[in-house]
């Protein structure tokens, strides 16, 4: 039982039992909504609403005295929330945030200085993990903002939006041949060994969906999470990275040279 599923219980009843409108007032779907109200009655046992077919329609008369409950359960966390905010003001607590580790490495710095600085009393909780868990923690309260390139609009728990725009690039060693492509092409690309993300992260879909639509096989020898680790190994010759944009500008650094997609 958690506070998202009392909210849709109640918001249910408000609204008429339109479960659009249920899912706007809450900042979620249609699909999730349904979800919550539907885990709730199976895990009490009862039905609480009246249906035809799939549409609410009315409370069962449990659903009635469940919905005073939740109606006092929901105003007393309320009136905690107030009673909290009294003591220590709404400009200072801890914000939790669960990011990847490309985006916590090199997305956030600038974005948490600026935070920090315009929020001085707030405490940043940084978690690092995979898109999946990611989603679960903010869906089960864990963190309060989720940030990640990929994996997270397929919750129907979460409404998710995009923050900022970036490409892949190429990198690989000073001398390499790809350095002398007039036209960086795909199968140029194939031609050698690739080093590149895990699946599920920072846009990995996407290299595999550029290759497939053009009908081009890849021999991708190692995958990381880390575009650090994938550029290291790209410096020890084993093969031509396939990292985030905004992970490369150490790659001078390591003796690697970065070639722009479109190029």
């Amino acid at each position: 039982m958690n506070f998202q599923q009392l909210r849709s219980i109640r918001e249910a009843a408000r609204r008429g039992y339109n479960l659009t409108e249920v899912a706007n007032v809450l900042f979620t779907s249609q699909p999730g909504v349904s979800r919550q109200i539907r885990e709730l009655e199976e895990e009490l046992g009862v039905e609480i609403f009246e249906r035809n077919g799939k549409r609410l329609t009315g409370l069962t008369d449990p659903g009635k005295d469940i919905l005073k409950i939740v109606e006092r359960l929901l105003l007393e966390a309320e009136n905690l929330q107030h009673a909290s905010q009294d003591y220590s003001g709404q400009t200072s607590g801890t914000l939790a945030v669960a990011a990847t580790h490309t985006q916590a490495r090199y997305a956030l710095p600038k974005v948490v200085q600026a935070f920090r600085a315009a929020f001085p009393q707030v405490r940043i909780a940084l978690q690092q993990s995979s898109p999946e868990h990611i989603a679960d923690w903010v869906i089960s309260g864990k963190a309060d903002i989720g940030i990640a390139t990929e994996g997270l609009s397929r919750f129907e728990e979460l409404v998710s939006f995009p923050c900022y725009q970036w490409n892949h690039v190429v990198v690989v060693p000073e001398g390499h041949p790809l350095l002398s492509e007039k036209t960086l092409s795909l199968e140029a690309l194939a031609a050698h060994p690739l080093i590149t993300y895990d699946l599920g992260f920072t846009g990995r879909s996407h290299i595999d969906d550029a290759f497939g639509k053009a009908g081009i096989a890849t021999d991708i020898v190692l995958t990381a999470m880390d575009s650090d680790v994938i550029q290291q190994y790209v410096s020890l010759g084993l093969g031509v990275g396939i990292v985030a944009s905004m992970a490369v500008e150490q790659s001078r650094a390591n003796g690697l040279r970065c070639i722009e997609v479109d190029r």
